[in-house]
């Protein structure tokens, strides 16, 4: 066999309900090129090696001593901040932040996607679309055309993102919530740390650090702090 390919490890961080979800879209897309690695879970809770879903896992500190050169690794924890966290520690120990998605993903033209990104299946992408490092896209939701999303933001299922939209780093957009198309002299804006609630129907611009809710939607309260972690990468 390829001795290159042997000489990887393939791992989904995170074994909650976010990465059992995730684990058979990483697995499906290793077997769909060919790869004979097994992806592996990674949960910090536990001491030893053990099995969950029938995979094996292990914790962080087994997965990087593991023999083997090339490391690969996908984020499966829904916060934002803490999948930051992880993937600092995971860049700064060599480890590579690995992009998964679905088969039934539909990709059209001119796409750019940062790595780490994380795509269920049913989810589309539309034309001219930019989206920043360690993107969560849930089953069945969408980005349309002309679309700027930053670093390390989270769709949950079903979400409709219209056209000329940009969201801003670690905002949360909740299941079923629909983002009105803007314009390309005036995109609308959901802010950094913004979150937006389930069922949300979002008419205008939402503000850094702001939750909102309902049809239309409307403020319901701020955060306090709505910066970054450190070493935050941003796209733009």
């Amino acid at each position: 066999m390829n001795s290159k390919i042997m000489n990887e490890a393939f791992a989904v961080y995170g074994a909650a309900g976010c990465g059992r979800s995730l684990m058979p879209v990483a697995a499906a897309q290793l077997k769909q090129l060919s790869n004979p690695n097994q992806a592996m879970f990674i949960d910090d809770s536990l001491d030893l090696q053990s099995t969950i879903n029938d995979r094996i896992a292990m914790n962080y500190e087994q997965f990087k001593g593991l023999d083997c050169a090339n490391k690969h690794v996908l984020i499966a924890i829904a916060d934002s901040n803490i999948r930051q966290k992880i993937a600092n520690r995971l860049l700064n120990d060599g480890i590579s932040l690995w992009s998964v998605q679905d088969r039934t993903t539909l990709i059209m033209e001119k796409v750019v996607i940062g790595i780490g990104a994380a795509i269920s299946p049913f989810v589309t992408i539309a034309s001219n679309v930019t989206i920043g490092k360690c993107f969560h896209a849930n089953l069945y939701s969408y980005v349309e055309h002309d679309c700027v999303i930053g670093d390390y933001v989270t769709f949950a299922p079903r979400v409709s993102c219209n056209g000329n939209v940009h969201i801003h780093d670690h905002a949360y957009i909740g299941a079923g919530a629909i983002l009105k198309q803007g314009t390309p002299n005036k995109p609308l804006i959901i802010g950094k740390g913004a979150i937006v609630g389930m069922g949300a129907v979002v008419t205008r611009d939402v503000p850094a650090g702001a939750v909102v809710v309902g049809n239309p939607a409307r403020v319901l309260n701020k955060q306090v702090d709505v910066k970054p972690p450190p070493n935050t990468i941003h796209i733009q």
